[in-house]
């Protein structure tokens, strides 16, 4: 089956054409050689889960993603959505002392969010969130000092 290459550049479709000649110095850097001009290129970031590639060319910088016909399929499926981690309960990672709870029972929590803080040998240590979820119940109070592996949290 061919597959002509087209490709999303800052959100536009396009399908490239001519002979262009590209020359790579290191993973990060190329030239691109077109029409008897030479072009400088970076990769500036590369995220491969979202086939997508940052890139800067002669100053600019486009955000540049191959389409596949697989691709289209995966998303229209809905199955491209990445998975997110549901929350069961928060355990203390260390001994210490509760300072503050950030969180009260109904609170919808999402990654990256802020539960408690907690003090371990003269260092405030604030725990976040690594998944989702709602607050079920809170088993310690502040100014407690727990265990480690003592359940701290529940999440429905």
């Amino acid at each position: 089956m061919a597959d002509n290459a087209t490709f999303l550049i800052d959100g536009e479709e396009k399908t490239p054409r001519g002979n262009a000649k590209l020359e790579w110095i290191d993973r990060k850097y190329f030239f691109i050689h077109f029409n008897g001009r030479t072009f400088n290129g970076e990769v500036m970031e590369q995220n491969l889960e979202n086939h997508t590639l940052k890139l800067k060319i002669n100053h600019r910088v486009f955000e540049v993603k191959r389409k596949y016909a697989l691709l289209e399929l995966i998303a229209e499926l809905g199955l491209d959505k990445p998975k997110v981690k549901k929350l069961k309960e928060l355990t203390s990672p260390m001994p210490g002392r509760v300072l503050k709870i950030m969180v009260k029972v109904g609170d919808e929590i999402n990654i990256g969010d802020s539960l408690l803080s907690l003090e371990a040998m003269k260092m405030e240590n604030i725990l976040k969130s690594d998944g989702e979820g709602v607050v079920k119940e809170i088993f310690i109070s502040e100014e407690q000092v727990v265990d480690k592996g003592e359940v701290l949290i529940e999440f429905e």
